[in-house]
């Protein structure tokens, strides 16, 4: 899963993915509830990151009874039956989300170090993603959010180190998460094609992808000899 990563500019946008570039203002980091850019079918645009549930009062998402939701991630196992997933879902609303980079937590040392991780071509990261447009009750305004989407990576070389492991499971029972990265040659599908068509692309990525060091680097003397 990811909680913070490195939006694609709008110039860069709109020639990576032959779109216009999307209007709107956003950081140099988007955090979650934080507006960040997405490619949708015919162009892109500036949504929240957070897909807000349709039944929900607030651009918070919130559950009728109050009860506040984090939805900045949708795991892919869930997508189809989720309230707040599967109208989108079922409709086919699928986005992509341009990346320079995006950060996960290394627990290796025995405590949380943050990685940030590029693709080995200098190219954006191109993340799965679905969307919505809710309406502000109190404004009227349409609001546009997405989630992106995770899997599994237990096993994987290099993304099944990410996060801290839970004692209570053995390493191929841990469910870690991991995002979703589209080629460039499945991008069409993933936008325009059924539900069908855009289940196989959810899955984890070569490991030859990546390029990955130290969100901090200071950080980096205090990781294993060989991870980088």
């Amino acid at each position: 899963m990811c909680n913070l990563y490195a939006p694609t500019g709008p110039e860069k946008i709109s020639m990576r993915f032959a779109v216009s570039a999307p209007v709107g203002a956003y950081a140099a980091t988007v955090a979650p509830l934080k507006p960040g850019p997405i490619v949708v079918p015919g162009g892109a645009l500036v949504a929240q990151w957070g897909l807000i549930p349709p039944n929900s009062s607030t651009r918070v998402p919130m559950l009728p009874t109050g009860q506040r939701l984090s939805t900045n991630n949708a795991r892919r196992e869930r997508l189809a039956t989720a309230p707040t997933y599967r109208a989108a879902w079922m409709r086919g609303q699928r986005c992509i989300i341009p990346a320079d980079s995006f950060d996960e937590p290394y627990w290796g040392t025995g405590k949380n170090i943050w990685w940030r991780f590029w693709r080995a071509d200098h190219e954006p990261w191109a993340l799965a993603g679905i969307w919505s447009e809710w309406t502000d009750p109190t404004t009227g305004e349409l609001v546009p959010s997405y989630s992106m989407i995770t899997q599994n990576c237990d096993g994987h070389p290099l993304l099944g180190l990410m996060h801290k492991p839970d004692p209570k499971f053995p390493a191929d029972k841990q469910d870690k998460r991991a995002v979703v990265s589209l080629e460039q040659g499945d991008w069409d599908q993933w936008l325009n094609g059924t539900v069908a068509q855009a289940q196989p692309l959810i899955r984890v990525p070569a490991v030859e992808l990546f390029r990955h060091l130290a969100a901090d680097p200071a950080k980096q003397t205090e990781l294993a000899p060989g991870l980088f």
